[in-house]
């Protein structure tokens, strides 16, 4: 009877504009909180009401009834009205009035009390079957028949089950209530257009909402209308009904997916293939999704998954040609395209085709996959937000992404839940995304009471209030219901949504694993469990749906094109792997149907571009905006810098991104705290110190028709983010994407993205990825956990060999920056940072680019540039060679020290300290990987005289020593030694005693500056 809208939205005391609206009713001003209530109210007459079970569903109407007594029945406004006016004990229970009268007093409505003495016991009960329905909609999952094989060990922490009709007395219901008529609340949706049933078809109907093959968990989110939303979408009576077409159609579909993995295995037994045996139901249930999703308007889905069913999704839901599928079990088949490819079940796939059941076009991607379950997820995320913001899709309307998990992986890894609180960012959200778990009820070979805390794998998804269905996975129309209800509430709400297939693995983790090992049990039952298809045919077939002509002929269908495309796929001898892209660039690798040149433009501007940029970028070009005082002194520095033709790092980003604006190049950067940037010398954003949540980003106010630029601080994450970015950056070359970690180190929890996708992501898919990582280096003091970006690992990855000159090609540099896998560079002054940012995208193709990016040289006074070294016809320095005057003398230098980085500038003050600058020759080795042996071997000819030597200011077995060496040595022919002038080798990055870190320094500049330290120890 009461609004339970109202009741939601009041479980907290009352605010100030509440008590005044409730005195706008005439009644005395009532008690703040229902604890008061209950001290005011009858400690008799009120105990049957305010305790246990039923206090919540007074507390709720009690509220409601503050906010709108008429929201309420009238026996409960009398009961409020009475208490809150201090009656005496069992005087505030009052009879209701009969229909069609008016209770205009207390006295009327006292009178009542003796004509009707058993009114509390009808309110009572009526508020029991309240609380029974709601039982049902909070536990009913509880008992509902979800598991196949009928041994589901979901444990539910000893809680009692209180729901069905055993447990009415639980709520005080008798079997003799059994055949009362109860009046239906608002919150329920099982009378259809009945307002009151007997509790014995109240119950009935609720079982069977609730407790089949089908558990809704959804209580637990807080808004109401989606709560409404999915209690009709369960309860509404005869909703899950399916035509005879629709059913022809799911068989049909599951006789693809089972006749499928038979024929792999007729024909491979003894391959790996992560079969999808035990969960044949998942093709049929993708195929609904994206069927229910395009007829609401979605043309490009974007999908994630693990290994298994991977193949069996690429044939009949992708519609990958089979033959390309069946010819990689061919083990004499060659591969000629680059790169060194991956197993067939972690390839991707994009297709476009028309969708038979909506008659529209559908594109369809399938990100490529590692074995690191879940790794996915964040770039399946960051592709499907890309896809969006290209094609104006600002509510997901148009794109959308699927993402398929395994049970033990959805529960244990913890990138599913940075994953998740990723959905409703502004900058990372893409408006919902369906997740399909393939619940096996097994990991590799442990049971899940070893492997999760929660009593379902799929708990984590509550932190974003997204509805879970549970579904029996041998209940075809059940999954089918569920997946429609999924596809439409993600296109009603744009929020994620999460379906538990509960099914089975009729095999081991492979098709040659023997899980009895382990599971003896469980494999017992499920040897003896009849395929999916088997019993839902048979149920067609008994419906007189199909007969079993039409059964056989269907199966005799699909078996045929398997044979025909195998024998296609035998004249297959070439495997090309180009054909497996998820994310295809058309017209970008061509230039007017021809391969583009292998050459890359100046990365120089005009002067009146560069001080343009300046301008803007030291301005508030919004009127009317206060910024902080600090604020204003930092702009203040960036325009006289401006007139000084001068840049310092802040400025040169500015410049660089600012410039490919204007060339209609999107540029989005990511990460902790981007927008000011860690060390505060960013304030890419402004924010008016004035009105809350008024920001400026003046580089969107560079051009007129300018590409836009997003910058947008993440999550407390790296794993996450980091791949969320690379997925988006995978959409369109045409976009330079670029990443921050707070600290270089930091990077370290997203190593998994960096180790299976961005460093061998084009050798294993063909994929290019233009991604910036910026990491900021250098050893100031800090400690260990704040100096190093780690470089020796970026660098031990690298695929260049340390033995081998690189081959000639048209341009030696860009040559050498297609072959490798990417680009690894640690820049020294502004202007290189400049160049090398803005090549990233003036480039013909696309690698990832490693930055270590700089921390006290943000703000050092020599760290400047001069406007001359970023004008037209200017590139980036692979090297910086010496310009002092060593290099006026170069028969005279005694010593040539290489070196990268920040470390340039204390040995040049060390140098200048020691009056030694005729001496000792200092390049700059800028660019890492590739090595730049041309340029290095020119500076080593320049000085022929001089001792070699690397100095870093890292530990000798961490930065870049083990890499430079013997890339030094190959340079020039083993002819001379190259000693080494750094730290000692260290376990930690870093020291975090100051004054350790001190003498560290000195001892290395010692050993660097003195001329005799080497002798004798070749």
């Amino acid at each position: 009877m009461f609004n339970l809208r109202t009741c939601a939205s009041k479980l907290r005391p009352l605010t100030a504009s509440q008590t005044i609206r409730s005195l706008k009713h005439n009644r005395p001003a009532a008690p703040r909180t229902f604890q008061q209530f209950r001290c005011l109210s009858t400690p008799v007459a009120a105990e049957p009401f305010l305790s246990g079970t039923n206090s919540n569903y007074v507390e709720e109407m009690y509220y409601a009834w503050l906010e709108n007594p008429k929201s309420v029945h009238k026996s409960w406004d009398i009961f409020f009205r009475n208490a809150n006016a201090g009656a005496s004990p069992g005087a505030a229970y009052q009879s209701p009035p009969s229909l069609g009268s008016s209770l205009s007093t207390l006295t009327q409505a006292q009178s009542l009390l003796h004509a009707q003495p058993n009114v509390d016991k009808l309110v009572e009960d009526h508020l029991a079957v309240q609380s029974l329905i709601r039982a049902y909609q909070v536990r009913g999952h509880h008992i509902a028949k979800l598991d196949p094989l009928g041994i589901s060990s979901v444990n539910f922490d000893g809680a009692p089950v209180i729901v069905g009709s055993p447990n009415m007395g639980f709520y005080g219901l008798q079997e003799s209530d059994l055949d009362k008529v109860f009046h239906l609340p608002t919150t329920t949706f099982i009378g259809g257009n009945e307002m009151a049933l007997p509790l014995r078809e109240i119950i009935r109907r609720l079982e069977n909402a609730y407790c089949q093959h089908i558990g809704v968990e959804f209580m637990f989110i807080n808004d109401l209308e989606q709560c409404q939303w999915i209690r009709q979408k369960f309860e509404a009576p005869g909703i899950m009904q399916f035509n005879n077409e629709e059913k022809r159609t799911l068989l049909a579909r599951l006789v693809r997916s089972t006749r499928f993995e038979e024929f792999l295995h007729r024909k491979w037994s003894s391959e790996k293939r992560f079969g999808l045996e035990g969960c044949e139901v998942l093709i049929p249930a993708l195929k609904t999704i994206i069927d229910k999703s395009s007829g609401n308007g979605v043309d490009y889905v974007i999908m994630g998954m693990p290994h298994r069913g991977r193949l069996n999704v690429l044939a009949n839901v992708i519609r990958k040609e089979l033959e390309q599928i069946f010819c990689q079990f061919d083990s004499k088949l060659e591969a000629t395209d680059e790169g060194s490819g991956d197993v067939k079940y972690h390839l991707g796939m994009y297709h476009r085709r028309i969708n038979r059941v909506t008659d529209r076009n559908i594109t369809l991607s399938l990100v490529a996959n590692p074995s690191h379950l879940e790794a996915a997820d964040p770039v399946v995320q960051g592709k499907t937000k890309a896809e969006q913001f290209y094609c104006g899709d600002t509510e997901g309307k148009k794109v959308m992404a699927i993402l398929l998990h395994g049970d033990a992986a959805f529960a244990g890894q913890g990138i599913v839940y940075e994953t998740f609180h990723l959905s409703d960012l502004p900058s990372h959200t893409t408006h919902g995304t369906v997740h399909v778990v393939v619940n096996n009820q097994i990991g590799f070979t442990t049971d899940p009471r070893m492997a999760r805390s929660s009593p379902y794998p799929t708990d984590v998804a509550r932190v974003v209030n997204a509805p879970i269905f549970h579904v029996n996975a041998d209940d075809p129309e059940a999954v089918m219901y569920v997946c429609n209800v999924a596809a439409e509430w993600r296109s009603t709400f744009h929020k994620d949504v999460v379906v538990d297939l509960v099914c089975y693995r009729r095999n081991g983790h492979n098709e040659m694993d023997e899980p009895m090992f382990t599971q003896p049990l469980m494999y017992k039952q499920i040897r003896k469990q009849k395929a999916v298809l088997q019993k839902y045919a048979e149920t067609l077939i008994s419906q007189g749906v199909v007969n079993q002509l039409e059964y056989e002929e269907e199966i005799s269908k699909y078996d045929k094109i398997c044979e025909e495309a195998f024998a296609r796929s035998k004249d297959e001898k070439i495997l090309h792997i180009k054909h497996w892209l998820d994310s295809p660039w058309p017209g970008f690798f061509t230039l007017d149907g021809q391969p583009r040149s292998m050459t890359c433009p100046s990365t120089g501007l005009t002067e009146e571009d560069l001080t343009h940029i300046g301008n803007v970028a030291s301005s508030v070009p919004v009127e009317d905006f206060m910024i902080h005082g600090g604020l204003s002194r930092i702009l203040k520095g960036r325009g006289e810098m401006v007139k000084n033709r001068t840049v310092d790092w802040a400025l040169a980003e500015y410049m660089a991104l600012g410039s490919l604006l204007k060339e209609g190049i999107h540029i989005r950067l990511s990460g902790q705290d981007v927008e000011r940037g860690t060390f505060s010398h960013r304030h890419h954003v402004l924010h008016d110190q004035n009105v809350d949540k008024r920001t400026c980003i003046p580089m969107n106010h560079l051009w007129p028709n300018q590409a836009p630029y997003t910058v947008c601080n993440s999550s407390l994450s790296e794993y996450g983010v980091l791949g969320f970015e690379l997925g988006f950056a995978m959409a369109s070359p045409n976009a330079l994407v670029l990443w921050e970690a707070q600290f270089g180190d930091f990077h370290n929890t997203a190593q998994c993205i960096i180790d299976q996708f961005v460093c061998p992501g084009q050798a294993k898919w063909v994929r290019q990825n233009g991604i910036v990582l910026l990491l900021p280096h250098g050893m100031e003091g800090m400690g260990p956990e704040h100096s190093s970006a780690r470089p020796e690992r970026f660098l031990q990855m690298c695929n260049d060999d340390p033995d081998v000159w690189p081959k000639a090609s048209e341009d030696f540099a860009v040559g050498q920056l297609y072959d490798c896998n990417w680009i690894v560079v640690n820049c020294s002054t502004p202007a290189n940072f400049f160049h090398v940012i803005r090549r990233q995208i003036l480039l013909p193709f696309r690698k990832p680019l490693i930055v270590f990016t700089p921390k006290s040289l943000l703000r050092h006074p020599e760290a400047r540039s001069s406007f001359d070294d970023m004008l037209p016809s200017t590139h980036f320095q692979r090297i910086i060679p010496e310009a002092g005057p060593a290099s006026q003398n170069p028969e005279g230098v005694k010593r040539l020290i290489f070196c990268t980085g920040k470390v340039y500038y204390e040995l040049t003050k060390e140098r200048s300290g020691r009056d030694m600058e005729g001496d000792v020759a200092i390049a700059r080795v800028e660019q890492l990987s590739p090595f730049p042996f041309d340029l290095v071997e020119k500076e080593v000819q320049k000085y022929p005289n001089a001792d070699l030597v690397w100095c870093q200011e890292e530990h000798k077995n961490q930065g870049y020593y083990d890499y430079v060496k013997p890339r030094l040595r190959t340079t020039i022919h083993r002819t001379k030694p190259v000693w080494y002038a750094g730290r000692d080798p260290a376990a930690a990055p870093a020291t975090g005693n100051k004054k350790t870190h001190l003498t560290e320094l000195r001892r290395f500049l010692d050993t660097a500056f003195n001329l005799d330290a080497f002798k004798g120890h070749f």
